[in-house]
């Protein structure tokens, strides 16, 4: 799989709101992480590196390397409490994931052998739906990602997700064939042929 992003964190002693204030002041979230047959432990993650997390999108659907005073932990975010005037996180709770942990993760869509599609060999356009996709997976075997052999498609061919092949125990987490790409034709094709429809119309007219 890919390399999971990380966030440092440091173990945090105190506990209650004195501690979590103190945190705020210098900077920092307070948070815990729980679950995975371990103890909870109290932690605290650097705010701006959080917020930079938080911005770029999706942070609870990522799977993250959460070193805490320098030790690896597996965990996703469940969940970030946040300041309701300046909307900025106050506290974030982690979970620990074992091997088997089943989770809902979005896996990046890539495109090979275009060269040995005709629909791009005649001049058509691969439009991207999806770049990538929600998938339920297990923790110990995550894809790096999903691939689309474009080989063999024509202008006008649609990919849905049921033509990909998803890894053992993986599965979409919306319950339908939905589209990932279709290969479109040129706009100078489409022009042509929206002009030939329109003269063609006109001659019809004409006999009547």
């Amino acid at each position: 799989m890919a390399e999971m992003p990380i966030l440092e964190a440091t173990g945090r002693e105190g506990v209650g709101k004195g501690a979590a204030r103190a945190a705020r002041r210098e900077g920092l979230v307070p948070g815990v992480v729980y679950g995975g047959g371990q103890d909870p432990i109290a932690i605290n993650v650097k705010h701006n590196e959080l917020l930079k997390m938080l911005k770029a999108g999706r942070f609870m659907a990522t799977l993250l390397n959460l070193k805490v005073d320098g030790k690896d932990t597996r965990v996703i975010c469940r969940a970030v409490q946040k300041d309701v005037v300046r909307d900025l996180p106050t506290h974030v709770d982690f979970l620990r994931l074992s091997e088997k942990s089943r989770i809902n993760l979005y896996i990046p869509v890539e495109f090979i052998n275009d060269e040995a599609a005709p629909g791009i060999k005649k001049g058509g356009v691969l439009t991207v739906v999806r770049n990538e996709v929600e998938l339920r997976v297990t923790a110990g075997a995550i894809p790096e990602k999903l691939t689309v052999d474009m080989t063999g498609l024509n202008i006008g061919d649609v990919v849905h997700i049921n033509d990909i092949e998803l890894p053992k125990g993986t599965r979409p987490t919306i319950d339908r064939n939905f589209v990932i790409a279709n290969i479109s034709a040129p706009s100078g094709l489409k022009s042509s042929e929206n002009e030939e429809g329109e003269e063609g119309e006109g001659e019809e007219g004409g006999e009547e």
